[in-house]
């Protein structure tokens, strides 16, 4: 067990909640209830337990534990249900209580059917539930089959098919519970306005249907049919009080989102609970930076704000924990996103307070276990970084590492490439190239000094953060030529450089190489650097030689201009191809004039070689590489 695992069990809270076991992936393996999640959590890993084959081998596997608190063991039973069927654990299969809760399904077909279901298929059908009372379930569709004429007949209708009349009427038509879709005594509008009204009756939105029975019942008496008037006062009485007790179990089973910060010092933890037809189906969690003396109301605005930028569903009501600044603006704005009304409240009372209030302890045991996260990673050093860190003597890790090379033949197409590692690993978002700027002589000192500036020294010194140590590609000379620049910069950053030839290492101050193992991680991770610096370097060397070569030797060519020139390269698609064409070939360029294609043939066959062919030598060593843009920028 791991002293971070070992740091969670010991802070584990006393409250009712979900417990999820990860392997050292991240991927979820298993999920469980608890009504005390310290004491169930822990005793997984009491020695003196007892255990069966399934649950050593979870235990071999955990890596991390992740909680989720709730108000009751009820809560937690339902997220766990839903948490299992989102993730599907592989040690979740022989749970002690598999059934799941039942859902009513209204299909999406012509004629819907609704029916009862515990598989949930993403087929456009509507789902209404879970139900933790069957019983109640049923009545209620006993309710909705006593009221509404939906058929409860498997057929699948298609227009075609009522056409020939290929079904006949049930019992049901006869006896006035189906209003007959089979042989097209209902049309496919008006039995899809009974379902809505069904949908609306579900989701406790009853008043219409009650208020149309009871106009119904006051007809039925007016003509003096008591009986069935008795009967219709029975139903209303019974909507009603089922309605009523439904809401006491299931609450109002409208979607809605529960949103809370926690904050400490300069840290901040957003937690958003989705509730969808009134259960917890899950949680999202974001860490915020930079909140440090910030007002709590404008984090949980821009947390709010910065949530539902990206969000693929906005649901129709969002808890927040207080009154935030631009109240009416976000509203319109979130409006707009979803395309109907919001409420945003903010409780002080009641079931939403209390969810605010769990939602906002998940928040604060998020923000906690973060810290510790954050604390660790400062802790967490890797091996080659302590290593180097030993090797050079430094005060701190070099946790970030720029080192810097020079690249160029005899002084053409000079350039410099500086790559970054962090904790060890090549960060390549941070690489930089730098075409250098004098070109007088090809010296590489003078390269070195100017790359190094550059880099520490205006728009660059603000984009990117100070290493914790340079390395130099070179020896004494290129390691006093870049302490020198650092010292005119005022600029007090550990220092190295390592030779080509013998991988020997330098450092200002001492005159004899570093006395280093050639076996130590942390020769290994500068000659890593090196190598890299190196590669990136000659690549963006070699890019420029390539561009250069194919564009002056044609732009040496009097009347060929840029279009020209890209219409050659196009049409034949290398300089050596233009190189080996003859005039007639050369005439089948457009715009390319018998004068031109003359002018270009005589300058590659007599005037080019008056000058040899030290320029298609340089070509043949040239090998064109592929590189990724996007990962590295020039300065």
């Amino acid at each position: 067990m791991s002293s971070e695992l070992e740091n969670k069990l010991a802070n584990l809270p006393a409250k009712p909640g979900v417990y999820q076991f990860k392997d050292r992936t991240g991927k979820i393996i298993y999920v469980g209830k608890a009504r005390v999640l310290r004491h169930r959590v822990r005793s997984y890993f009491q020695e003196s337990r007892p255990l069966d084959a399934k649950t050593a081998r979870l235990l071999s596997r955990i890596d991390d534990v992740e909680i989720i608190v709730t108000d009751s063991e009820m809560e937690a039973l339902i997220l766990e249900m839903n948490l299992i069927k989102e993730y599907r654990p592989r040690y979740n299969v022989n749970l002690r209580d598999d059934k799941s809760f039942p859902y009513i399904r209204v299909t999406n077909e012509m004629f819907p059917r609704i029916f009862p279901t515990r598989k949930i298929i993403n087929d456009g059908s509507q789902y209404f539930g879970p139900y933790t009372d069957v019983g109640q379930m049923r009545a209620l569709l006993k309710t909705v089959k006593r009221i509404f004429p939906i058929r409860s007949c498997n057929y699948h209708f298609t227009p075609e098919i009522i056409a020939k009349k290929k079904y006949k009427l049930c019992l049901d038509y006869y006896i006035k519970k189906c209003d007959g879709p089979c042989e097209g005594l209902v049309s496919q509008e008006e039995y899809g306005k009974v379902v809505k009204q069904v949908v609306n009756f579900i989701n406790g939105r009853d008043r219409q249907v009650v208020a149309e029975m009871k106009e119904k019942m006051n007809t039925l008496a007016e003509h003096k049919f008591f009986e069935q008037a008795a009967k219709m006062r029975d139903r209303i009485h019974f909507i009603e009080e089922f309605q009523y007790r439904q809401k006491v179990v299931a609450d109002d089973m409208k979607d809605r989102d529960i949103v809370s910060v926690a904050m400490e010092d300069e840290d901040a933890a957003g937690a958003v609970f989705k509730v969808r037809d009134g259960k917890i189906v899950g949680r999202q969690h974001y860490y915020l930076n930079g909140v440090f003396q910030e007002a709590y109301e404008n984090v949980v605005a821009s947390f709010t704000k910065q949530f539902y930028l990206k969000a693929d569903f906005i649901p129709e009501e969002i808890v927040l924990p207080c009154e935030m600044p631009e109240l009416e603006e976000v509203q319109t704005w979130l409006e707009s996103k979803r395309g109907g009304a919001i409420k945003l409240v903010t409780p002080k009372l009641g079931e939403k307070a209390k969810l605010v209030e769990m939602c906002a302890k998940n928040a604060r045991l998020l923000l906690q276990e973060l810290q510790l996260q954050k604390m660790k990673a400062k802790l967490k050093v890797p091996h080659s970084v302590t290593a180097l860190q030993r090797d050079l003597r430094l005060k701190n890790p070099p946790r970030r590492i720029e080192c810097f090379d020079i690249s160029n033949i005899q002084g053409t197409d000079p350039v410099a490439a500086m790559v970054t590692f962090e904790d060890g690993r090549p960060k390549k978002s941070d690489y930089r190239k730098f075409k250098i700027r004098s070109k007088e002589t090809p010296d590489d000192f003078a390269m070195m000094a100017e790359a190094i500036e550059r880099r520490y020294s205006g728009s660059l010194s603000e984009k990117l953060p100070l290493p914790d140590l340079i390395l130099v590609d070179g020896g004494k000379g290129q390691l006093n030529t870049a302490l020198g620049v650092l010292q005119k910069l005022n600029i007090e950053i550990p220092l190295a450089a390592l030779a080509k030839r013998l991988d020997e290492v330098f450092v200002p101050g001492a005159s004899d190489a570093q006395n280093i193992p050639r076996s130590s991680s942390g020769l290994k991770l500068l000659q890593q650097l090196r190598d890299e610096a190196h590669r990136f370097g000659i690549t963006f060397h070699r890019a420029l030689r390539t561009k250069r070569t194919t564009t002056s030797e044609l732009n040496n060519i009097p009347g060929i201009g840029p279009a020209k020139r890209n219409a050659l390269l196009k049409f034949y698609g290398s300089l050596a191809a233009v190189r080996n064409a003859s005039v007639d070939e050369l005439l089948l360029v457009s715009g390319i004039t018998p004068e031109l294609a003359q002018r270009v043939w005589d300058y590659f066959h007599t005037v080019r070689e008056q000058h040899g062919d030290a320029m298609k030598s340089r070509e043949a060593t040239t090998p064109h590489e592929e590189r990724n843009p996007a990962e590295e920028q020039t300065q």
